[in-house]
């Protein structure tokens, strides 16, 4: 089973879950992919690290930072680079947050981020693409130059549609390919 697989039977595994639930994009949904609970995890870490990089490798996505929306990115982001730097491709992280830090230096984004560098957005689950969105907003708002959108999970609810019109969306994982 090559780490693909692997992933999406972790994801199956550990992060979806059924009942009644309010998504982050306010729609109801009887299931819900809590993806925490495989990027969290050693072996769900390592191979989201893996995938992500084998589709900015496969794809020659020019990037020097991979960045995406506190909390669901965070663990993403940084697997990929570490996953980036073993493999000699260093790719270095960020994180938008969802409101400014209110002390210090005030930022919505937290990295080594400079104005220009070209950067991929993740988002752990793509619904209707409003998080990516926001993300995206911040991201262009401290000087990135947004390459490319790449989700763990696509809900294929029209989100990846959305993005796709405007940037190069990739997603590792499709919804229809675990349930």
């Amino acid at each position: 089973m090559d780490e693909r697989e692997k992933l999406k039977e972790l994801l199956k595994k550990n992060s979806l879950k059924f009942g009644d639930f309010i998504l982050a994009s306010g729609k109801k949904s009887n299931y819900y992919f809590d993806s925490k609970l495989t990027t969290l995890t050693a072996e769900g870490s390592y191979l989201t690290g893996k995938c992500f990089f084998e589709i900015i490798k496969k794809n020659k996505i020019d990037a020097d930072l991979i960045g995406g929306m506190t909390l669901g990115s965070d663990p993403i982001v940084t697997s990929v680079a570490l996953i980036s730097k073993i493999e000699g491709m260093p790719v270095d992280a960020f994180i938008v947050r969802k409101e400014p830090k209110g002390h210090g230096t005030n930022n919505f984004i937290e990295g080594l981020v400079e104005k220009g560098k070209r950067a991929i957005i993740v988002d752990d689950v793509v619904t209707t693409g409003g998080s990516t969105l926001k993300a995206i907003d911040k991201a262009k708002d401290s000087g990135l130059n947004v390459v490319a959108v790449i989700a763990l999970l696509d809900r294929e609810e029209g989100g990846g549609e959305e993005l796709s019109k405007v940037y190069p969306f990739f997603s590792v994982i499709r919804k229809s390919e675990i349930m």
